[in-house]
């Protein structure tokens, strides 16, 4: 009899546990999360200054969504192409690029730039540290010229070389810190993106300097003559079509594959281009730079900046014209005994191209000289033109 008791008792003890271990798993199993591949995807995010991290780093390395179009590869003749143009033809279709430096208030505001008589606009390469310092120091200091203010800005790309562009974007994030004048995107600069370049600049103008009457648009290697510039654009409405420069007409694509401006066919079939005035230096109103934007929204880009700027007055129906007083191809002297480098050859010019830094700064003095005597010589220039 008490055998059988201790047999009840221990069936019942052993039940009894068993529907407490099956209580206790059916609580936990409450407090589990749902089943998931992956559990750490649910957790709960705390806020803190952590949680912005991925933002801010996305931010720093976002990339242009601009893909490479490899279609190209099938027009005739394109693996025989340069590699310079076969990148071209790939990203020709690229316009959108992360700007690494700005400078917003250059014109104090797209409502205020219209009180900016000239803005100077220079395409200079991130290198070219020394030309930049001397031009602000002569032609293009911000200043103004008979109650007309002068603006300058600077417009770049990065650098092929890895660690070279690491130092020389250090270099113009100094500049733009120190100057405010500063345009850089982050596209290769190079001479078959100097149009990208063109065409990044007018569609900045457009947001944040759209009222500035005149625009010079030149190299890092011209001279300018920015009294004589002013003097010249006072008489000129602003928003009325001028266009300016050394004009080049009659002329096509260079099908020669060892030159600097080679054009194969494979970028353009057309023997002729349009007018276009040098791209060393040019003259523009306001209304002619809004012109040359609106139209390049429809114009494939093309390498020859100054011919893309030609196809863009044609697009809008205007013509570039010719000034005598802008050259692209330096000074001309009537014989090799006198020098070219007199500053009485350059005293009543507006915009010769080419100078080295030095030039510019010896040059600059000179034709500010008082004292400077250029009767007789002068007389020989222009009686040569």
């Amino acid at each position: 009899m008490r055998l059988s008791f201790i047999k009840l008792e221990s069936v019942l003890l052993l039940v009894v546990g068993f529907a407490g271990l099956l209580f206790i798993m059916y609580r936990d199993e409450d407090r589990d999360e749902p089943p998931t591949v992956n559990k750490k995807e649910h957790k709960p995010v705390i806020p803190s200054d952590l949680t912005v991290a991925p933002t801010v780093i996305k931010k720093l390395v976002w990339l242009p969504q601009c893909q490479e179009n490899k279609t190209v590869e099938s027009i005739e003749g394109f693996l025989k192409l340069p590699a310079h143009i076969q990148d071209f033809l790939r990203y020709r279709h690229c316009r959108s690029f992360p700007q690494i430096l700005n400078s917003p208030k250059k014109c104090g505001g797209a409502a205020a730039s219209k009180d900016i008589f000239l803005l100077l606009a220079i395409k200079s390469s991130p290198g070219n540290y020394e030309r930049r310092a001397i031009i602000r120091q002569t032609w293009g200091e911000e200043t103004s010229y008979g109650g007309a203010p002068v603006r300058i800005i600077f417009v770049s790309g990065t650098s092929k070389n890895g660690h070279e562009d690491k130092h020389l974007r250090q270099l113009l994030k100094i500049e733009s810190e120190t100057y405010g004048d500063i345009l850089q995107w982050d596209f290769l600069d190079t001479f078959f993106n100097l149009t990208l370049k063109q065409f990044l600049f007018h569609m900045w103008l457009d947001e944040y300097c759209p009222g500035a009457n005149f625009i010079f648009n030149g190299d890092d290697d011209v001279f300018v003559n920015t009294f004589n510039v002013v003097t010249y654009l006072r008489s000129i409405e602003a928003d009325r079509h001028l266009f300016v420069g050394q004009l080049i007409a009659n002329v096509g694509p260079i099908r020669e594959s060892g030159s600097k401006y080679y054009v194969p066919v494979q970028v353009t079939t057309s023997n002729t281009y349009p007018m276009y005035c040098g791209g060393g230096g040019i003259l523009m109103s306001r209304y002619t730079a809004h012109a040359i934007y609106n139209k390049s929204q429809d114009i494939q880009l093309f390498p020859i900046d100054d011919v893309y700027l030609g196809m863009c007055l044609a697009k809008a129906g205007l013509v570039p014209a010719s000034h005598m007083g802008m050259s692209t191809v330096g000074v001309h002297v009537p014989s090799a005994k006198l020098d070219s480098f007199n500053p009485c050859y350059y005293r009543e010019l507006l915009m010769v191209h080419r100078f080295i830094p030095y030039q510019m700064l010896v040059m600059w003095k000179a034709i500010q000289d008082p004292h400077l005597d250029c009767g007789q010589k002068l007389s020989i220039y222009l009686g040569i033109k």
